[in-house]
């Protein structure tokens, strides 16, 4: 296991860290001597970590619904007002084609609540926080290879990590004069519970979190591994993200700070 050399100690929010890519991610920040929390629905997992990690900090609780968001940003505010770091990675995947899908409504919209409002809904919540000390400060989003290539298997998935991948754009742009670097994690498929028992695959989880921690100090805007670190994406994404702050430039939208919303009367 690697860990990011940094200086001084970070206080650390990491959400479905639990298992998989977010237990993988919170498994290095507290190697790294970084204050860690945790947070899931399953109370015995984060128990389990929690022993195994001493110090990690756990809140079993359901960001998956708007009273579970505000509950955990009450706690951190009152047990970790300095956040440095937000990694918003907690996820459901359903398995299953549009044609087939008879789930009950509410079963979908909780796959969408979970992968795309909460990560909108912390944001809202937590940025404040993160502003308010001055230090500089990370927020992770992690998105997936699905958001850009659509899965068929699982496609109210892809459509709302394709949706987080457009909402971090616009938020990195209106925090891009504050001391916060937003920075979108772009996985592929990855040896993990998250698509059920029997469905994992893709690349061991411990390379993917060896490789990609130490770039997810906020100085890329964008890290991927394998396809999603291949010269073909990478370029495709920079020629995008050009062509979006061409846009931008000429959008007259409140921003956080002043520079560049003085850049945007000016353009």
């Amino acid at each position: 296991m690697v860990y990011m050399e940094t200086q001084g100690r970070k206080a650390v929010l990491v959400t479905g860290g639990g298992s998989g890519i977010g237990l993988g991610l919170a498994e290095r920040h507290h190697a790294a001597g970084h204050r860690v929390m945790i947070t899931g629905r399953n109370a015995d997992k984060l128990a389990a970590v929690a022993d195994r990690l001493p110090g990690v900090q756990t809140l079993a609780n359901d960001i998956g619904t708007p009273e579970g968001r505000q509950d955990l940003a009450d706690h951190v505010r009152r047990t970790m007002p300095d956040l440095d770091v937000l990694i918003n990675n907690a996820g459901v995947q359903r398995r299953v084609g549009i044609a087939s899908d008879r789930a009950p409504w509410p079963e979908v919209q909780y796959e969408i609540d979970i992968l795309f409002a909460a990560p909108i809904h912390l944001s809202r919540l937590l940025v404040p926080l993160m502003l308010a000390h001055g230090r500089p400060g990370v927020l992770v989003n992690v998105t997936s290879g699905g958001a850009f290539f659509p899965q068929p298997f699982a496609p109210v998935y892809s459509a709302s990590k394709a949706a987080v991948h457009s909402y971090t754009t616009t938020l990195r742009h209106a925090l891009g004069a504050t001391p916060i670097r937003v920075v979108e994690l772009i996985p592929p498929a990855v040896a993990t519970e998250l698509a059920g028992p029997g469905q994992a695959h893709g690349p061991d989880l411990d390379e993917f979190c060896d490789t990609v921690f130490p770039l997810l100090d906020g100085s890329r805007p964008e890290v991927g591994f394998g396809f999603t670190a291949a010269a073909d994406f990478t370029e495709k994404r920079a020629a995008e993200q050009r062509a979006f702050d061409a846009l931008a430039a000429r959008s007259d939208v409140p921003v956080h700070g002043t520079t560049v919303a003085r850049a945007q009367r000016t353009a």
